[in-house]
């Protein structure tokens, strides 16, 4: 039985929780109370939550649980977190990608905000964003804020977020509290296995706490599979799949072996998959026919782990196709997410 309707229920519940990019301590805590509630053994760790069932070793799962926002930099300004915490502006010296800024610059006028203290997870006050603006000086996302002139350097701003349901979809800041909320429902099924929940995978930074913790405890077989949404432009494509898998990233090819189980499952089940470096690798070469520049294959938590594990760690990732990436609007098909939890729970042995 999938009981579905709970892992509605924890989504929603979630969501309401803000888990802001290098503030994610309060999100951690409420993450701790709703795995214990489901029999999980939980340790926590330097940027990684880890949930052990009975049989630890059994299957490794992981998902990032920071999602973006803002963090206050001095009276009245704001400046996006994932910038910030990746240590990527001009005032650290490392730039951020103009081409990136522009994407993201308007994708959130007016768009309502709630800081937080970022232990406790304390309400300090709401507000809402006037408009955002690259600063030629510092080359970064500069946001103007309406309400929150009180607050002190330091404090999360989080984008006010609530799961909304319709045409057969959920929307929501999706990315990645959706698959967390799959992983803590998978112990109330009956889960055995080990799920790290990570933070700060929007600045760059999880893989590291990820791979430390597989350095320090890790078997002789560390068999991982990452778990995440996946961007597409639009329905229709979404639509294509109902989860997405990848043969490789930018960084190194994934473990075959364990894709090919995943393929074979999915078969077995009935469910559509595809594979997303073959989807970019196909528009590249439209772009290259039409003379645009190719996009990358991108570079995933499980590809950095498996280039700096130097044979630690292998593994695959496993992923549910959305549109509206690092929107509050991203959207995720039901039956995808219903077919993602069917899948986990036949890689798992659960009935």
């Amino acid at each position: 039985m999938l009981n579905f309707d709970d892992l509605v229920d924890i989504l929603k519940e979630l969501i309401r929780q803000p888990s802001v990019v290098g503030a994610e301590h309060s999100f951690f805590r409420v993450l701790q109370r709703l795995l214990e509630e489901r029999n999980a053994k939980v340790d926590w760790y330097d940027g990684v939550l880890v949930a052990r069932g009975s049989e630890p070793f059994s299957r490794l799962f992981s998902s990032h649980i920071d999602r973006h926002g803002l963090i206050c930099t001095g009276p009245n300004e704001f400046q996006y977190a994932a910038f910030v915490a990746g240590q990527r502006s001009d005032l650290l010296g490392n730039s951020v990608s103009e081409q990136l800024m522009n994407k993201i610059v308007d994708r959130f006028e007016r768009q309502p905000v709630l800081a937080y203290e970022p232990w406790s997870g304390a309400y300090r006050g709401n507000g809402q964003v006037n408009k955002a603006y690259i600063c030629p000086f510092r080359n970064n996302l500069i946001f103007e804020l309406e309400g929150l002139d009180h607050l002190v350097a330091g404090t999360p701003v989080a984008f006010a977020d609530r799961l909304t349901v319709e045409n057969g979809r959920f929307s929501a800041q999706l990315d990645n509290v959706l698959t967390a909320a799959m992983l803590v429902h998978l112990f109330a099924l009956g889960f055995k296995g080990t799920a790290f929940f990570t933070a700060q995978e929007e600045s760059g930074k999880s893989w590291r706490y990820l791979l430390e913790w597989f350095r320090r405890f890790g078997s002789s077989k560390n068999e991982l599979i990452v778990l995440d949404t996946s961007p597409y432009p639009d329905l229709e494509v979404v639509s294509e799949q109902e989860v997405v898998l990848r043969h490789r990233d930018a960084n190194a090819p994934f473990d075959y072996d364990l894709t090919q189980r995943i393929v074979d499952a999915c078969e077995e089940l009935g469910i559509r998959y595809s594979y997303k470096d073959e989807y970019i690798e196909r528009n590249n070469e439209k772009a290259q026919a039409e003379g645009r520049p190719p996009g990358s294959l991108g570079s995933t938590e499980m590809g950095r782990i498996i280039m700096a594990g130097n044979g630690l760690v292998s593994g695959t990732t496993l992923q549910v196709p959305t549109i509206g990436y690092h929107t509050m609007s991203e959207s995720a098909e039901i039956n995808s997410c219903q077919s993602m939890l069917t899948l986990l729970m036949n890689l798992c042995e659960l009935d």
